[in-house]
């Protein structure tokens, strides 16, 4: 199991709680981003560099990531790439998409950009607040702790 940080546009508060809980579950971390970046030595994180292309962040992670992997990211589609390949996803507002609302969130999310370049929406997401936060720290602690049951043996299949 490895957590995946699309880093380029990841809050800096959302990166510090990944790195804090990382560290207290011993998980492994990679940020993926297609600028310079700063991450903390450590064994558990690592920091892979891509092209500074449009999407190569997105189709490296969807290209990478494995079942019971978790992902951050605020990008809809690529949320949905890794729902398909059986992992989870998480925004760093804590949503949290599954396959029961991923489509729904890309309709949407493909509606909203239609209508901005119609000149019909303005602006975008309000900045990260302490509530979002709070919001994704407990998203976070439920889908680990759900991975974490799901990629464990059974009990019986250790006998």
């Amino acid at each position: 199991m490895r957590i995946w940080i699309d880093a380029d546009a990841c809050p800096g508060a959302i990166k510090e709680l990944v790195l804090r809980t990382s560290r207290r579950r011993n998980l492994p971390v990679c940020f993926v981003a297609n600028r310079a970046l700063y991450v903390p030595p450590s064994v558990l994180v690592t920091l892979v560099r891509v092209a500074p292309e449009p999407d190569a962040v997105d189709q490296y992670i969807a290209q990478h990531v494995a079942p019971h992997d978790l992902v951050i990211t605020a990008d809809i589609p690529l949320a949905a790439a890794v729902v398909e390949r059986q992992a989870l996803a998480i925004s760093p507002r804590g949503e949290i998409y599954t396959a029961d609302n991923v489509q729904e969130r890309l309709a949407v999310r493909n509606l909203l950009q239609h209508l901005r370049s119609g000149g019909l929406v303005l602006g975008g997401p309000a900045q990260l607040s302490a509530a979002d936060c709070q919001k994704f720290a407990a998203a976070l602690d439920r889908s680990l702790t759900k991975l974490l049951k799901q990629s464990a043996p059974d009990a019986e299949d250790t006998r």
